[in-house]
């Protein structure tokens, strides 16, 4: 049997100050990230067999799981899932704008990267209550600004996130209460646009529902 486990943060509690405070990062990743594996857990072992699939398998195919264990699963697995993107997609040493392919890719989709930073901005902000806003690749490669609720993952809306911002409560209260514009906006002075691109390249590796020649034109 094969349980999740809580992955280690890349950085200290304190590297993302002042941006995203240590207590923040502490209670983020210890208490809220590791209840979600407990809850996973513990739905998964009423059907241990699904120890063997891998959550981005269990998250893409969510309604075939069993009925008693689903909810649970989108829950829990969601937040599994969203966190342990979302802490890599972090880092004290960010470069501050995408370079290379996704510099490419964010000019050729949405003008510029201030265009897709306005979108995104806007995604982030207009979620109503819990969730998550989200740059994702549908089957063709092609990037799609959106937000979901709660601890949803956009792999069961057929997307696969490669940068992802929590817009819970949880995320920002301590050091910004009810300014989520502001910590929306701190955002930027730690994304790893390095691990974003790596995010891309696996992304399209994966994707088969869409012609070569449409591949390739989303990375030319």
């Amino acid at each position: 049997m094969n349980k999740h486990i809580l992955p280690l943060l890349p950085y200290s509690f304190d590297a993302l100050e002042p941006h995203i405070d240590a207590a923040t990062m502490e209670i983020h990743h210890g208490k809220h990230h590791a209840a979600y594996i407990s809850k996973l857990n513990a739905a998964l072992e009423k059907h241990p067999e699904l120890f063997q699939k891998e959550l981005e398998e269990l998250l893409t195919d969510i309604s075939s799981l069993p009925e008693d264990i689903r909810t649970d699963v989108r829950n829990h697995g969601g937040g599994h899932h969203n966190h342990s993107l979302f802490w890599n997609i972090l880092t004290p040493e960010s470069e501050g704008k995408p370079t290379g392919m996704i510099e490419h890719l964010l000019n050729t989709e949405f003008g510029s990267f201030e265009n897709f930073r306005a979108e995104f901005e806007k995604a982030a902000t207009q979620r109503f209550g819990s969730g998550w806003a989200w740059l994702s690749v549908d089957g063709c490669g092609k990037p799609v600004i959106h937000s979901t609720a709660n601890q949803d993952s956009p792999l069961m809306e057929g997307l696969v996130p490669i940068l992802g911002l929590d817009v819970w409560e949880h995320a920002y209260y301590l050091n910004y209460q009810n300014r989520r514009p502001d910590y929306i906006s701190a955002f930027w002075n730690l994304v790893n646009w390095k691990q974003v691109e790596i995010n891309y390249i696996n992304a399209l590796n994966t994707l088969n529902r869409c012609g070569e020649e449409e591949l390739l034109r989303m990375i030319s």
